[in-house]
This record gives structure tokens, sequence and C-alpha cells, in this order.
């Protein structure tokens, strides 16, 4: 279990602080909207109304105890500039900022922000990716180009085996599960493929995109 603070309660910030708090974590919410708070105050672990340019309300949260800043800010750049700034100073362990550019990315990591993320851009990417095929049920990118998809077996792997088609070796793919009903992550040689079915597939992108959604 995390301390986490998440400053901004719009959208984003609204849905991380909750998730946050689902996940078990202690999660405060800051917002100098007083709606706004209001309307947090049943999903996470305490919220207060505040101003987070102003250090000496930063100051009385205590930004050193806490393992995790998220400054969610989306409709004023400057504020959460300046917030990111203002952690720093207090001694923010870890602070991941929101940016809508690379520009802002820049600023926000010159400026105190250990990680910058980019909802639109990544839930963006997530929804041509999912939706542009109906072979992809879901999908998560992770680093240096690599991809978990969730993606329906194919037509010519119906009733062949793992290990039969060697798709480490033939493709640069890992099978990490297959799914009829449930996934079952005890993938072996000897496990069966069916069309009808959806497998996890971990490996780059480009490969998945070569292998499965040829045109």
């Amino acid at each position: 279990m995390k301390n986490v603070l998440v400053i901004g309660m719009g959208r984003f910030g609204r849905y991380t602080a909750i998730r946050l708090n689902e996940l078990g974590h202690q999660t405060m919410a800051i917002d100098k909207d007083e709606e706004r708070i209001n309307k947090i105050l049943d999903y996470v672990t305490a919220a207060q109304i505040g101003d987070s340019t102003d250090k000496a309300f930063m100051c009385s949260l205590g930004i050193e105890n806490y393992d995790l800043c998220i400054v969610a800010i989306g409709d004023d750049f400057l504020s959460s500039l300046e917030t990111t700034f203002l952690l720093e100073e207090l001694g923010a362990k870890k602070i991941v900022a929101r940016a809508t550019s690379a520009n802002q990315e820049k600023f926000l990591l010159r400026n105190g922000a250990s990680a910058v993320v980019f909802p639109e851009r990544q839930l963006g990417s997530w929804t041509a990716i999912r939706y542009s095929s109906d072979n992809i049920s879901n999908y998560i990118e992770l680093m240096d180009g690599y991809a978990i998809y969730e993606i329906a077996v194919p037509q010519h792997w119906d009733g062949k085996r793992v290990g039969e088609l060697d798709i480490r070796r033939n493709y640069n793919l890992n099978v990490l599960g297959v799914k009829n009903g449930r996934m079952d992550m005890d993938v072996r040689y000897e496990t069966l493929l069916h069309s009808g079915q959806s497998m996890l597939v971990l490996g780059k992108s480009d490969d998945v995109q070569r292998i499965f959604f040829k045109k």
C-alpha cells in the first residue's frame, strides 16, 4: 500500500484517484474547486480544497510523506508546471505529471517530474489499434515497441499445437495464454489452438501487425 497524492480532479485525475483507492492505496485528492472535491469525497481516503501553486497550502500536506504525487491538472499548464516544481522543492519522492504535447513534457521533466503521461494520446493509440481490426479484443503497450495483444486465433492455426507451430521461432512471438471462456495461462507444447478462441500474445507490435493484420 502506498500513500498517493493526486492533484486535479478533472476526469483523468478523478478516475485515477478512484482506481488507486480501489487498489487499496491511501489516496489524497486535491483540487481548488469545491464542487469537484465534493464529488470525489466518497471514493478516496481523503480530499482537500486548495490551490496547489500555494506553497503554504502544499507545505501543510506533508509532501515528503507521499510515495507518489500525480499532477493531473489538464486545463492550466502553467499551474501544472508550478505545481510540479513546488512538489520537487518540497521533497516529493516521485512526481508523475500529465501533458498534452512534447513541449509540455520537456518543461515538466526539467522542472521536477519523474515521468510524464499523455492520457489523450495513449487512449487514442489504444482505440485506433483496438478497433481497427476485428481480431483484437484488448491491447497493452509496453516499452521498446513491445505490446501484449488479446487476439483471435487465426483460422490456419486451428487444431494445431503451440509447439507444432513453433510460434516463438517462426513468428518472434510468445503465447502467454489461451482463452476459451476463461484465460488459461498454462501454455505448453501440446496446448491446442482452435479458431473461435483468443490468445494472449507478447511481441513486437511490428511483428503482430505483419502476421495478423495483412491487408
